[in-house]
């Protein structure tokens, strides 16, 4: 079973009354106010459906097909159904502003775009002489370039998902079936605290679907498991105890930032009343660990991977122990090859930071990883660098063979689980004429792992005002051009910004200058601000 919905058939026929999809009441979905339960065989029956209009509007192998459904129970029949005859699908995120979305649509070449019915009238028209827009239940479109609709092969496309690069724009990984089904087969087999029993796990997730935890561990790891997916719209802190006993689950996910908002909240009972065994959370801060783990009877497997490498180069806690405190990423798995480098390139001493290089073992080692950057073969190459993926992370190794994430190399902000390139947020605040020139930048955050910071060089005719107020104006004018969550936490205007000999900017000196000006408070706080731009957005 080489395929996503290969997987989904044999459980569909071999317990078609098993849950597969579950949300509770007390989710308080929008969308779903009762909450739904649908059985592998319910679902089975919808993707029957789906998959033979897709085929008879000349859907099939080697066509793409957008689909912004969230994390609703119609993304798994669509997906699974165009997985069913060959065709890839591009899940889009839905807080993308226009000039994101299209640059995704650009790219992708997705001739048919399937939206939530909320959003048809914004999106019909958004590109109309190269993709058509439908909701959900519309009549499907024919395929401009008639297919053969029959199942992919291993190698053949399954998802098409897009992850920041140190470009400054978005890269669209190239993701096969075989890339779905080692991420299930790792996720499923874990051991440890993280041992799953068939047929009988329930795993909660509040992330998204366009991200490769959610629809590789998540998704097509239930599936593999015979398991329930609770698929939540997002995290909400309020109904979070409440969605996770309602709901059964006996394994949750979040990210670093879950953890940090739930230990803020007073002590109720529901925080103990529930059946799960484990948390998959990448990312979480070392110190909220332990408190997590001691409030809430709840152990965190820490893990790393990459949309890139996928379920091949992969690492967990699971099976280990380690000392408390230590932000431990655990123990590369089974067939997975690694190196850690110094500058030099040459091999790190035991215990010394390197950058993290990988491989899968034996005589293809890019078997399993991501099959590309689409449209882009020299950035493919470069990151496969003499046979080795350069994941740009910096790692330590201890004598037991367990890996502890250290820094990152790359130009990168990790915010509450997203990559943000820092080149497409300085892009974004240049179209400002009141910007001459920005630095964006990481620092460390307490609640959200890290926060967006930017050095702003004003135009002349833009420095007179209030450094708050003027602070206000610039972000909410970038929030036309980028995601919410994409903007800057903290701004601070500066004569001139550091560069080098040769103009370049001085991205180390630029890191320390955000971290002392939020420190001392010289940067104007504009964390809440995001916050209103998201929800009135």
């Amino acid at each position: 079973m080489h395929s996503p919905y290969l997987l989904f058939e044999h459980q569909a026929l071999k317990r078609p009354e098993a849950p597969m999809l579950i949300a509770p009441k007390s989710a308080k979905l929008a969308y779903a106010p009762e909450g739904f339960r649908y059985s592998y065989g319910e679902v089975f029956a919808r993707v029957g459906l789906l998959k033979q209009k897709f085929a008879e509007a000349g859907y099939g192998v080697g066509a793409r097909v957008a689909l912004l459904l969230e994390n609703r129970p119609q993304f798994f029949d669509h997906w699974l159904a165009l997985n069913a005859i060959g065709v890839s699908i591009v899940p889009i995120n839905p807080d993308l502003r226009r000039d994101e979305l299209l640059f995704q649509l650009d790219m992708s070449e997705a001739p048919l775009m399937v939206v939530i019915p909320e959003r048809l009238d914004e999106l019909r028209d958004i590109r109309p002489d190269m993709v058509k827009v439908i909701a959900v239940g519309d009549e499907i479109p024919a395929c401009p370039e008639a297919r053969e609709a029959c199942a992919g092969g291993p190698d053949a496309e399954c998802a098409l998902l897009f992850t920041s690069g140190s470009t400054g724009k978005p890269k669209g990984c190239i993701l096969s079936n075989l890339y779905f089904v080692t991420v299930a087969e790792w996720y499923t087999t874990q051991g440890g605290i993280a041992e799953m029993d068939e047929g009988k796990e329930v795993a909660l997730t509040p992330l998204p679907m366009f991200h490769m935890n959610a629809l590789g561990c998540t998704a097509v790891g239930m599936i593999m498991a015979g398991g329930a997916i609770v698929p939540l719209d997002r995290f909400h802190s309020s109904s979070w105890w409440a969605s996770v006993a309602d709901s059964g689950a006996t394994i949750v996910h979040c990210l670093g930032v879950i953890p940090a908002i739930l230990l803020q909240l007073p002590v109720i009972e529901a925080e103990r009343a529930h059946r799960v065994r484990f948390a998959l959370g990448p990312g979480v801060d070392a110190r909220h660990k332990i408190e997590f783990e001691e409030r809430y009877r709840i152990p965190i497997v820490e893990a790393w991977a990459m949309t890139e490498t996928g379920g091949r180069a992969v690492t967990t806690t699971a099976a280990d122990e380690y000392t408390p405190g230590l932000r431990c990423i655990g123990r590369p798995r089974a067939g997975m090859d690694f190196r850690i480098v110094d500058d030099a390139g040459n091999d790190a001493e035991l215990g010394k930071p390197g950058e993290l290089l990988v491989r899968a073992k034996g005589p293809n080692p890019r078997a399993g990883f991501f099959s590309g950057y689409l449209k882009d073969e020299k950035a493919t190459e470069e990151a496969w660098e003499s046979g080795w993926f350069h994941t740009g992370d910096v790692v330590y190794a201890d004598e037991k063979g367990l890996l502890y994430f250290f820094d990152r190399k790359k130009s990168i902000v990790r915010r509450s689980g997203e990559n943000i390139a820092v080149l497409e947020v300085e892009a974004a605040l240049a179209k400002n004429p009141r910007v001459k020139a920005s630095a964006v930048t990481p620092v460390a955050d307490d609640l959200r792992g890290e926060e967006v910071f930017a050095f702003i060089v004003e135009s002349e005719a833009a420095k007179a005002g209030e450094p708050v107020e003027k602070a206000r104006q610039i972000i909410e004018a970038a929030g036309a051009h980028i995601a919410y969550h994409k903007l800057p936490g903290y701004v601070a205007f500066i004569d001139r910004l550091p560069v080098s000999s040769t103009q370049k900017l001085q991205r180390g000196e630029i890191k320390a200058m955000a971290a002392k000006a939020v420190e001392d408070g010289s940067a104007v706080d504009l964390r809440e601000l995001k916050v209103s731009i998201r929800k009135a957005g």
